[in-house]
């Protein structure tokens, strides 16, 4: 294993925010046996730069990969390696078109996020109402700015149109919204409240195979942690693509494995019996069912992703 592909919310980080003291533990292992970290997120670099500094990324060469890769950073010199913008037309033409919908668009500028009226996006998710440009602004270290119309006032270069509303509106007009811009724009969802747009060829997938062919890693040498749709093309790129027990089903369905959720050190418990599988090749022990099993590689990871399905289904479940 060479490198250790992340997602942030609901895979690194519990639903604190926060990465706990196993995870960071084992990440910060990973990276002393010379194994790359990178974040790969549809936050822009001010809002994962905390997380790569916690885990020192910025000392190991780790990589930031945000806008779901419409930029990728090299932690340790600032470089950035990846840096595509949308055509500016397309811009002016998708903000315009949004204002027909109920949803808040933002852009990033600068220090700011950039919206038409910051009192106006109030989200219910999953039992609890916010402020969705509060949530998105402070999540990510961002102030907050209010224009009059945000389609006359973009006249410069952004990587990434997010899109806020109510999770039932969207999925309900999702695909009335993406209508007027399919193969034009790269459109996924990020969060049940969250719809990103980019351009054209934008995912998480692409511009991993990007930046590490650059850096001598191969797709096999790689494992992968998400749980949400912006992450299935990561997932589909590594060697080994792991759903948390959290992640939305169609997640689940491609990933080559699943691990603990993200409340219960998911990515630890699921690097460490990689190791133990990596090291000792034949070898694994599921603790669960006190049963030994040996096999080869895939049909390991094809009966461990399906005790894990039972196992954290039945949890979630309860």
């Amino acid at each position: 294993m060479k490198a250790i592909l992340l997602d942030v919310d609901g895979t690194l980080t519990n639903d604190q925010k926060e990465i706990t003291p196993e995870t960071r533990r084992v990440l910060m292992k990973a990276q002393e046996q010379g194994i790359r970290l990178v974040i790969a997120s549809g936050r822009p670099a001010k809002g994962i730069e905390k997380y790569g500094k916690l885990l020192e990324m910025d000392k190991n060469h780790g990589l930031f990969l945000c806008f779901n890769g419409a930029k990728v950073i090299d932690c340790q010199t600032g470089e950035v390696l990846v840096n595509t913008t949308m055509q500016q037309d397309l811009v002016t033409k998708t903000l315009q078109h949004l204002k027909q919908f109920d949803v808040h668009p933002i852009i990033v500028e600068n220090e700011y996020m950039v919206v038409e009226d910051v009192y106006d996006c109030m989200i219910t998710d999953k039992g609890h109402t916010f402020n969705g440009f509060q949530y998105e602004a402070r999540m990510n270290n961002y102030l907050l700015k209010e224009v009059r119309d945000l389609a006359s006032y973009v006249d410069f270069p952004i990587n990434k149109i997010l899109v806020v509303g109510q999770p039932e509106y969207l999925r309900e007009n999702y695909k009335a919204i993406s209508a007027p811009f399919e193969g034009k724009l790269s459109m996924m969802f990020s969060s049940n409240f969250f719809y990103e747009m980019t351009s054209q060829g934008i995912d998480k997938g692409a511009a991993l195979q990007s930046a590490l062919s650059k850096l001598g890693i191969e797709a096999k040498d790689c494992i992968a942690f998400g749980d949400a749709g912006n992450d299935i093309t990561m997932l589909q790129f590594a060697g080994v693509g792991v759903a948390m027990a959290n992640a939305q089903e169609k997640v689940k369905e491609i990933a080559d494995d699943m691990t603990d959720d993200n409340n219960h050190d998911g990515i630890a418990k699921a690097l460490h019996i990689f190791h133990l599988y990596n090291k000792k090749k034949l070898v694994c022990m599921h603790t669960s069912f006190n049963i030994f099993i040996i096999l080869c590689t895939r049909e390991f990871y094809a009966l461990h992703h399906l005790i894990q399905r039972i196992l954290f289904q039945e949890r979630h479940d309860e």
